[in-house]
């Protein structure tokens, strides 16, 4: 169900993905105790072809979620050739069970999947029990640990094959 909601790609540091992002900070920080997620990320990560990042919009234009992906490939941080890493998933709260996570996480699998990225990673962590519910029930399954938080116990991580 679309409920007048319109996805556009745009920069990672875009004023609105700008907002969204502070807004999933501020979430992180009530849920892990006043932390934010500490992973570097420059908006260079989410230019096309290596990466792209989509913010949702309401029938007023206002921004209401986003998500991004990233190249990523065999590193120390356990990353595999041909990875796409998921990033910044974020549905504000008032627009909550309305499907944008899942239709957003299913345009950046394809684009990924387009892009020649092998396989979808994520790092959540196990106080957003949400996200690992939307996960799994979009085919991703637990995988070895990487990224910055890859020696956090609380750190989950999911991945996913893109397979044509």
């Amino acid at each position: 169900m679309s409920h007048g909601i319109t996805l556009r790609a745009v920069p990672y540091d875009h004023p609105d993905a700008v907002k969204l992002n502070d807004q999933v900070q501020l979430e992180y920080q009530a849920r892990y105790e006043g932390e934010g997620d500490a992973t570097f990320l420059d908006p260079l990560m989410f230019a096309p072809p290596n990466g792209l990042y989509y913010v949702a919009y309401d029938t007023w234009e206002a921004p209401v979620a986003s998500g991004g992906w990233r190249a990523r490939d065999e590193s120390p941080e356990g990353y595999l050739d041909g990875d796409a890493e998921l990033k910044r998933m974020y549905v504000v709260p008032e627009a909550r069970g309305l499907g944008l996570a899942r239709r957003i996480l299913s345009v950046l699998e394809a684009d990924a999947r387009a892009a020649g990225r092998l396989r979808m990673v994520l790092e959540t962590g196990d106080r957003q029990p949400e996200a690992i519910a939307l996960y799994r029930s979009s085919g991703y399954a637990d995988c070895a640990k990487f990224g910055y938080y890859r020696a956090y116990e609380a750190s989950v991580c999911m991945a996913k094959p893109l397979t044509p």
